[in-house]
């Protein structure tokens, strides 16, 4: 039966990823556009002996988030004969889509628990929810690194520190579950220590290869960037461009859509530092649950996924992507506290779907500034604030910890 169940999960993976894949070319506004309009160009940068974005220039993102990029190239080389200019697409796909297969593997494991059967059925909802969006994004890579670095978190501390900090040189969000780890596991210093080594030898590479000058270029680009459309802070004066009280325009600096209103420069410019008191303060809210006594494994999750919303709600950037970001927290959620992951499983689906209707689906109208696609992401960024409502809640009521401690770690069996 449960072998049986197993390959229904397999093909259920599968079947989503070849859906989404393809709902990538066939819906409107080019979901699929950042990897052939930058991600490709970059690549044959890097390996055509042009610039190297991260190493000869400054880039906005963490420069191991240009090794996908490469390897997709790789790929599209292989395909090109076949699949011509689409091949990087393609190519692009398909590595997150073994990606997504190396992770979820490891999600099953061996024996396939209800417990993990249940995060896989999640996982599999939420990509089918999110769209190719989930998928079309270096944020994709992320995701299966982080879930296995999830899956280890007991029994291989420091490999899933390590694996936390490789994807937050892809993509920053990952430290937040770095910092989850630190502040509630026994193997702090050992995550530490492994944390350390990883971004050592990453610094030691791009310092080698002449990168110094642009080493912390991912943090320093942020700085310049106006108030995106699509964080929770940017809802009022979407609904004053609405009533023509504020102007939506294209920022062909940074390549996103922004806000032009009266006070959202000043909005911008405080969201980082909030972010940072944010995320502070829910890893001290961990660090006094932990020392009152409650039991850490259950603490953890929802401390991840507070964190993890945080860096969303408190972001001046807002990107549909960043919405991948919460699908590993809430995996994470199921292995080690099951019976009250239910709810903030649900309010993720439910953000991942709204994401969808308003990127790519709606996302002409809300460049527009009309009513329905406004409307739409007014609901999605409240729930996204609910789903870190809903995590701190449950850090605050996470209870004394069982009569027999050792059993609780079964829940990731």
């Amino acid at each position: 039966m449960r072998r049986s169940s197993s390959a229904v999960l397999w093909a259920a993976f599968l079947a989503a990823h070849l859906l989404v894949a393809w709902l990538g070319w066939v819906l409107p506004s080019q979901p699929m556009g950042d990897v052939h309009l930058v991600y490709e160009p970059w690549s044959k940068d890097a390996l055509g002996g042009g610039e190297i974005v991260g190493v000869t220039e400054t880039w906005v993102y963490p420069q191991l988030a240009l090794v996908p990029m490469l390897l997709a190239q790789g790929v599209a080389s292989l395909l090109a004969p076949i699949a011509g200019a689409g091949s990087y697409l393609i190519a692009w796909a398909l590595l997150v889509t073994v990606a997504d297969l190396v992770g979820f593997a490891a999600l099953l494991g061996a024996r396939g628990s209800a417990t993990r059967r249940r995060a896989a059925w999640f996982w599999i909802g939420a990509i089918v929810l999110l769209g190719p969006i989930g998928m079309y994004r270096i944020d994709a890579i992320t995701v299966p690194i982080a879930v296995v670095g999830g899956v280890w978190l007991l029994t291989r501390p420091a490999v899933a520190s390590a694996l936390f900090t490789i994807g937050a040189w892809i993509k920053i969000w990952p430290a937040a579950l770095v910092l989850a780890g630190v502040a509630l596991l026994r193997a702090r210093w050992r995550m530490v220590a492994s944390a350390a080594v990883v971004t050592a030898a990453v610094v030691v590479l791009l310092v080698s290869l002449g990168g110094a000058p642009h080493l912390l270029g991912f943090l320093t680009e942020q700085t310049g960037r106006g108030l995106q459309i699509e964080p929770a802070v940017a809802t009022p004066f979407l609904w004053m461009a609405v009533f023509g009280a504020a102007r939506i325009f294209y920022s062909t600096e940074i390549l996103t859509f922004q806000i032009k209103a009266p006070g959202a420069d000043v909005v911008a410019a405080l969201m980082t530092p909030l972010m940072v008191v944010v995320v502070l303060g829910i890893a001290a809210l961990a660090v006094w649950r932990l020392r009152s006594g409650v039991e850490p494994l259950r603490l953890l999750p929802p401390t991840a996924l507070a964190l993890v919303t945080a860096l969303i709600v408190c972001n001046k950037v807002g990107s549909p992507q960043f919405h991948t970001w919460l699908l590993a927290p809430t995996i994470i959620w199921f292995l080690y506290d099951r019976g009250r992951a239910t709810l903030p499983a649900v309010l993720v689906l439910v953000s991942c779907a709204l994401t969808q209707l308003i990127y790519p689906i709606t996302y002409d109208g809300l460049l527009a500034a009309q009513p329905l696609p406004v409307l739409l992401i007014t609901v999605r960024n409240a729930v996204v604030v609910a789903i870190g409502v809903v995590s701190i809640r449950a850090m605050l009521r996470t209870p004394a910890p069982v009569t027999n401690p050792a059993r609780v770690p079964s829940a990731a069996a």
